[in-house]
């Protein structure tokens, strides 16, 4: 069995450095995303992953193939990883989102079954994606997996796949571009033992 599973957020794309919420947009990593998905390797070599997958969308994708380079184990493609849909609210800052649905941006960031018009909860987010993990408990693989994916889908795998109440999901702070959580098997359960850290 997996005794350990990374849960690596992209790095940064120009959206990010505006606070533009990007959703299903499809945004590139920006110079300085670029800069952080080549400084992971040296740490994701450490890892030694057994298995890669990696959210399709162009950030998360350029982002694990930068981490990988040179390891024997090639990303796999994975839509289910693809981030939160925030539905009309995509392409738009905060205050925009707070003029246009007041009180909206609160709901979002307290409420995980909370969905923005036309978009997904946080909560639809993690039953997308809780069955990649699933899956990769059920291959019969030893060591790390490595998941790239997005930052609003990896606090929601991360609570989701621990039990965390929905209620108290807001408890994690926003992980950073290319920050990860870490989660390992130890005794009887699956526990994190690392947040927002570097890989």
């Amino acid at each position: 069995m997996l005794s350990r599973i990374v849960l690596l957020r992209h790095g940064r794309t120009a959206w990010n450095a505006e606070r533009r919420m990007q959703g299903r947009l499809d945004p590139p990593l920006d110079p300085t995303g670029e800069a952080q998905a080549d400084a992971t390797a040296p740490g994701v070599r450490d890892l030694a992953p057994v298995v890669v997958i990696a959210s399709d969308q162009t950030r998360a994708w350029q982002t694990a193939a930068a981490a990988t380079e040179g390891l024997d184990v090639e990303p796999r493609k994975e839509p289910r990883l693809r981030e939160t849909d925030v539905g009309r609210w995509q392409g738009l800052v905060d205050s925009e989102v707070d003029a246009g649905w007041p009180g909206g941006m609160d709901a979002w960031r307290t409420d995980a079954q909370y969905r923005p018009p036309d978009g997904e909860s946080r909560h639809d987010a993690y039953l997308r994606a809780l069955p990649v993990l699933h899956e990769l408990l059920d291959a019969d693989l030893e060591g790390t997996a490595l998941l790239v994916a997005h930052g609003g889908v990896i606090l929601a795998l991360t609570c989701g796949f621990l039990g965390i109440p929905t209620e108290h999901w807001g408890a994690l702070a926003p992980l950073g571009n290319c920050r990860c959580a870490v989660l390992e098997y130890r005794i009887d359960r699956w526990r994190l033992v690392r947040w927002g850290a570097e890989v």
